[in-house]
């Protein structure tokens, strides 16, 4: 008897949601058809994404806000559409509220290089977590070298997780900002950001969440979580490669200065000085990823139309789905084993390299990734300079775990 699928999507459901995907279709140069369990990287993009890419280089290929003919007008209400639809998508204030960036860890920078840099004095504190991406440690850590600050990391549980027991003592009138990650891109691991965002406004910290591995895959409402800055990327969100944002209240964007000069972040130029545009343009210096912001419109109404509360639930389901098969691998430790998991699993096997393990797996047709996944910091807590990591988003299927299951299984023959 087939056991009942705990995905919200039933297996109709979910089949015309992959043949959306045309990459999921895609036979490897093995001859295996491809696994792709390497979301947490980047995600696929379904072919409405693909299709306004080219609807816009065939139709409106045009730069905008700066043309008085018809393509140009086409291409600036499309971009400018674009940034509105994020701006309902994270329930941000509004469109002001929204700067777009290449990605994620230019939003954070430009926070760093902009707000940090202007308000931040010797001997304050930037308080991030042990489990961060590069991205969110070492902007803070060019900033701190600049302006005489400190950065100091929450340290984390045996499961995973956080130790909040740590806050009182990191989270004191020392503390400036609080840089930290919704959902860790190496354990999976969602933190209380909720819990965490109070802590710090109860001390007058602003607060930044990285939230590249959670607006994928969950609903969000910046505007209810309280935080000053969020950053995301298109690239993990079904969108395309090289466009992300920074999202933040206008009146907090309005004590910034610009982090990027040149052409569209201007008012006046003259040789001695320059004024500076209107939000949020005068953080978007030059030709813009004009492409890239109209395809992520498509691809936050295609996840718009799934449902992100199914999307969520679909992700939770899966990836605990995931971690109870890998447990069930004699030769897998997982790395962590937190209460409530993203997409993200985390594993050892035996004593095989983790390239060992993800090359023998790619003959296989099963994508994952293997290394440091840009967290140096936390593999130095967990004692391993490298893992395996699998992860999951809502195109993924049940059946693609026993294809991992089955590739682990000749890992095993071949290495041990």
């Amino acid at each position: 008897m087939t056991r009942p699928s705990p995905l919200p999507f039933s297996a109709e459901e979910l089949s015309r949601i992959r043949a959306d995907f045309p990459i999921l279709q895609r036979q490897l140069p093995s001859g295996s058809p491809l696994v792709y369990l390497d979301n947490a990287a980047t995600s696929q993009k379904p072919q409405q994404v693909l299709d306004r890419i080219q609807h816009y280089y065939r139709e409106n290929n045009a730069n905008v806000h700066r043309g008085m003919h018809t393509l140009a007008e086409e291409a600036t209400a499309d971009y400018e559409s674009a940034r509105q639809a994020l701006a309902d998508f994270v329930d941000a204030p509004g469109p002001t509220s929204v700067v777009f960036t290449r990605g994620t860890t230019e939003a954070i920078n430009l926070v760093a290089q902009s707000w940090a840099l202007s308000e931040l004095q010797p001997g304050d504190e930037i308080v991030i977590s042990v489990m961060e991406h590069h991205s969110n440690i070492v902007p803070w850590q060019l900033a701190a070298q600049r302006c005489g600050a400190h950065v100091k990391a929450i340290p984390l549980t045996p499961s995973g997780e956080l130790d909040l027991d740590s806050l009182p003592s990191l989270l004191t009138e020392r503390c400036k900002l609080l840089a930290i990650t919704q959902v860790s891109n190496a354990l999976g691991t969602v933190n209380p950001v909720e819990t965490l965002i109070q802590a710090a406004k109860d001390v007058g910290a602003r607060v930044l969440i990285d939230a590249a591995q959670s607006a994928p895959h969950m609903p969000l409402s910046f505007r209810e979580l309280g935080c000053d800055f969020l950053a995301c990327s298109a690239h993990k969100m079904c969108g395309p490669t090289g466009i992300g944002a920074l999202i933040a209240s206008p009146e907090l964007l309005e004590t910034m200065p610009p982090w990027q000069g040149g052409g569209e972040m201007i008012d006046q130029v003259s040789i001695e000085s320059s004024t500076y545009a209107e939000l949020p343009y005068k953080f978007e210096a030059g030709t813009p990823n004009i492409a890239g912001a109209i395809a992520w419109k498509a691809a936050l109404e295609y996840m718009q139309a799934l449902g992100m509360d199914r999307i969520a639930a679909s992700t939770h389901a899966l990836s605990d789905h995931y971690a109870k098969q890998l447990e069930a691998v004699p030769e897998i430790t997982l790395c962590a084993h937190p209460s409530i998991r993203g997409g993200a699993i985390s594993f050892w096997f035996a004593d095989v390299h983790p390239h060992d393990v993800a090359q023998i797996l790619d003959q296989s047709g099963v994508a994952i990734r293997a290394g440091h996944v840009c967290c140096q910091p936390l593999m130095k807590h967990l004692g391993h300079p490298a893992i395996n990591r699998a992860s999951v988003h809502f195109y993924n299927s049940e059946a693609e775990v026993e294809a991992l299951i089955q590739g682990l299984d000749i890992v095993r023959k071949l290495f041990l």
